[in-house]
């Protein structure tokens, strides 16, 4: 199959675009992540814009998948309003967490976020195998996120 490179960079750019925003939003990100309790495996805070950097990649890539697939135009019309919504709560999780500093609302925003992560992953898995299985990681990291933010919450 030929590559759709105008699709592919979209595809790449937005959620990349979603993220760069996000942090520049948060640029004190740091200093709190350094300030407040973390529970046992935390991550140093360089990590987390190497991580994100990724899945980023990864949902723009599952995205063009999706996009590129041959399904029925309501398939993909319900995959892209998950995808969407799971890009807007995710682009403000990180201004609840950081800048609000409202630890317990971010948990249960987080939670929400993966309630749609997994439900985008189910429709993109049903179009796109490969769509699908490219969210799995991003599925893993804000489970993980989840238990970060619980314990910041809990233990400050």
């Amino acid at each position: 199959m030929k590559i759709q490179w105008k699709k592919l960079i979209v595809s790449v750019a937005v959620p990349l675009a979603v993220g760069l925003i996000a942090g520049w939003l948060t640029a004190d990100s740091t200093v709190l992540f350094k300030t407040v309790n973390k529970p046992l495996l935390a991550p140093p805070a360089w990590l987390f814009p190497v991580a994100w950097t990724i899945l980023y990649i990864l949902m723009g890539i599952a995205f063009y998948r999706v996009w590129i697939a041959v399904t029925t135009y309501e398939k993909r019309k319900e995959a892209f309003i998950y995808y969407g919504l799971q890009l807007i709560v995710n682009f403000f999780w990180p201004i609840i967490f950081f800048n609000l500093k409202e630890f317990l609302f971010a948990f249960v925003w987080l939670v929400l976020l993966w309630w749609l992560i997994l439900l985008t992953y189910k429709r993109f898995l049903r179009i796109d195998t490969v769509a699908g299985y490219l969210l799995i990681p991003y599925l893993v990291w804000v489970a993980y996120a989840g238990y970060l933010n619980f314990f910041i919450w809990w233990l400050n």
